[in-house]
């Protein structure tokens, strides 16, 4: 019964995922929210820099003109996290064209350098605008043909999309939908978004479990993931082909943690999943990234590349051959 029940969950949600493909964060992770806080908000809250970048893969075969909503950009109203009064600006930047996702400083952890490379296709400031509170604003239309083609990634173009908190010090918790419609959320059929570190708000309840999805390719033996001010608010385990319950180092208030992690054959080249398990703190925001061997940042996908992992239970059965008399 355990493993027809398995089965059930892993068929639901392959097909949930085929239905629920363009919310970042995606449904399937139970996160609600990104978060960015604004640029002058102390590390404690959640935020190690006040900036996240999320990538957005668009097919070849996709031709018709593409639009990023974004729930909630503003920074004041019942969903964001308020620090005294609203004092916060924030900016949402889009960027393709050569460089957006190819050049080596839009890859890196911290952002620094040129990580605004590319071209600059939109963008805008936010701040407590109660007409943009809990509502989707539109930016677009945008030719997929404008993303950028890198051969690291094939088979489609990659958009950038940076929000930056400028300046004060409350949380902006938001989502983005990458449609079809400027009007509705509507798919792009095969897309799928990234992106290198991962900054989100977590659930409140108690016991609540929260899923981000990792791709390991061929050539990965090893990987380091890094969590930041998770708070010791539950647990952390990696679930794979390989791994069931597999701990993971959590972190304290406002501290990093690491721990290395090796990987197995049957690992490489498939996604691996690390559930965050809550234990209740309110407004608990966090981040995480992983590294490879290599020191190479890894990829989160908002749609797990082939679909959540499932544990690959191995039973030995040893048989016994009875004398006869």
């Amino acid at each position: 019964m355990r493993y027809l029940r398995a089965y059930l969950v892993g068929t639901f949600l392959t097909l949930f995922l085929v239905t629920h493909g363009q919310r970042i964060p995606n449904e399937i992770e139970n996160i609600d929210y990104l978060v960015t806080f604004g640029g002058n908000a102390p590390a404690s809250w959640g935020d190690d820099d006040h900036i996240q970048i999320f990538f957005f893969l668009i097919p070849n075969e996709f031709t018709e003109p593409i639009y990023l909503r974004v729930f909630d950009p503003d920074v004041g109203g019942t969903i964001d996290e308020i620090k005294g009064e609203w004092n916060s600006a924030h900016r949402i930047s889009i960027f393709g064209g050569e460089g957006a996702h190819s050049h080596p400083d839009a890859r890196k952890v911290d952002p620094v350098g040129e990580f605004k490379s590319g071209n600059l296709l939109a963008s805008k400031v936010f701040r407590d605008n109660p007409e943009f509170d809990g509502k989707w604003y539109t930016f677009g239309p945008f030719n997929p043909v404008e993303g950028e083609e890198d051969p690291e990634i094939p088979n489609g173009r990659i958009f950038k999309v940076i929000m930056e908190g400028l300046q004060g010090d409350d949380g902006n918790l938001y989502q983005y939908f990458l449609s079809a419609d400027p009007d509705v959320n509507e798919e792009v059929e095969g897309s799928n978004a990234f992106t290198y570190e991962y900054s989100f708000r977590l659930p409140v309840a108690s016991g609540e479990i929260s899923h981000i999805y990792p791709f390991i390719d061929k050539n990965v033996v090893s990987i380091t993931q890094h969590n930041f001010d998770f708070d010791y608010d539950g647990e952390l385990v990696i679930y794979s082909v390989s791994k069931n319950r597999h701990k993971v180092k959590k972190s304290a208030d406002l501290k990093w943690a690491s721990s290395m992690h090796e990987i197995t054959p049957e690992e490489q080249n498939t996604t691996i999943e690390i559930q965050i398990i809550k234990q209740g703190k309110p407004n608990n925001n966090m981040v995480f990234f992983l590294r490879n061997q290599y020191e190479e940042v890894i990829r989160f996908y908002s749609i797990p590349i082939g679909g959540p992992p499932r544990y690959k239970y191995q039973v030995n059965l040893k048989y016994y051959q009875k004398d006869e008399d």
